[in-house]
């Protein structure tokens, strides 16, 4: 077993409280690209998100208020503070919804992406920081969604599928340019390990296959029977 010694977790500049991506990355590993989400996209896609919801709940609840005040005004006081009670916590979808748009400022200056030559690294807190990472080989698909606000901000989000979970980098600016170069270095990576390079011979006949379309179309009904 190999002799660590007292200083190995030590690492400069530890006490400082700003956190780098930079400081996650070792020795032999490359930085390729580093990135946040577009802010304003962001803070909109917080604000979009929920809000049907919020809505409806908040016209149904408001309604309802106004109804029993109306309608049922001689109310002891105890029945008053159980139903002030109620409505409050029967409100957590607008509550959510106003705790997302108030944090994601915060949020986004605590979100950050780095891709590098060996994973994917995700940074994102609010009080805290979480860093998350992905690597390339748990990759099952990755995909793009773009929606109408994301569009007219030129962003978009990037959805990775991995063995157990699933993550998304929100509000990315050139999100298919980005995607497309994940997958190639996943499908890299991936190559590697089943096959590597002193495995390979210098011609692989059943890589990059052609298929041809020239299928013959005289086929009489007989050549199709089991």
């Amino acid at each position: 077993m190999a002799k660590y010694d007292e200083n190995f977790f030590k690492i400069d500049g530890e006490e400082k409280t700003e956190f780098k991506v930079d400081a996650l990355l070792s020795p032999d590993e490359t930085l390729l690209w580093q990135g946040k989400p577009n802010k304003k996209a962001f803070i909109l896609s917080n604000i979009i998100k929920m809000l049907p919801i919020a809505i409806i709940w908040l016209a149904i609840d408001t309604t309802m208020i106004v109804l029993f005040a109306k309608f049922v005004p001689d109310i002891p006081i105890g029945a008053k503070i159980g139903i002030a009670a109620f409505f409050v916590i029967h409100l957590a979808p607008v509550w959510i919804w106003l705790y997302n748009i108030a944090t994601a400022s915060k949020r986004h200056a605590n979100t950050e992406y780095a891709f590098t030559d060996k994973r994917i690294i995700i940074k994102t807190g609010l009080i805290g920081i979480d860093v998350q990472n992905i690597y390339y080989s748990e990759i099952e698909s990755i995909n793009v969604k773009v929606g109408v606000a994301d569009k007219m901000l030129k962003v978009g989000d990037i959805y990775i599928k991995c063995n157990a979970h699933a993550q998304v980098l929100w509000d990315l600016p050139t999100p298919y340019a980005l995607a497309n170069r994940l997958q190639k270095i996943a499908l890299d990576i991936k190559s590697d390990i089943h096959f590597p390079n002193a495995m390979r011979p210098e011609e692989n006949k059943g890589y990059k296959t052609k298929y041809k379309s020239d299928v013959d179309t005289n086929v009489n009904d007989d050549d199709l029977k089991l």
